[in-house]
């Protein structure tokens, strides 16, 4: 079971994540703000984090480009869930490392679980040193 790290301040969004990822077959951790979510990165290394850009404390540039600083965190892919949809924001979070970005009244929960499966999905080279 594929492990995913939610940061996501607004609860009622951060627990529709949980429910609907864990329905789907995934181990959801969930974290307020950025600050737990480095501190829970000490601890569990998921497969996969959703990472919100209005954070209270830090903002999740902060906090993404802190992961991907991370001996152990680097190379988690990370996606921006966000509400923020300028170019600009998109761009950045692509810089600093973000494997893909939505706006958030843009996608269905639906449409999340199958970019999470394609980005989980192990890569045809990867199957092949499993044998």
């Amino acid at each position: 079971m594929s492990k995913i790290l939610v940061v996501e301040d607004d609860k009622y969004l951060a627990n529709a994540y949980r429910l609907k990822l864990g329905k789907s077959q995934f181990d959801v951790t969930l974290a307020l703000d950025g600050r737990e979510a480095l501190a829970l990165l000490e601890t569990m290394t998921p497969d996969l984090i959703i990472l919100d850009i209005v954070l209270p404390n830090e903002d999740g540039f902060t906090i993404l480009e802190k992961i991907k600083k991370g001996e152990k965190s680097k190379s988690i892919p990370v996606i921006i869930a966000s509400n923020l949809g300028q170019k600009e924001d998109l761009e950045k979070a692509k810089k600093l490392g973000a494997v893909d970005y939505f706006v958030k009244s843009q996608l269905t929960l639906d449409d999340l679980v199958k970019k999470i499966n394609t980005l989980l999905q192990p890569s045809p080279k990867a199957m092949l040193n499993m044998e």
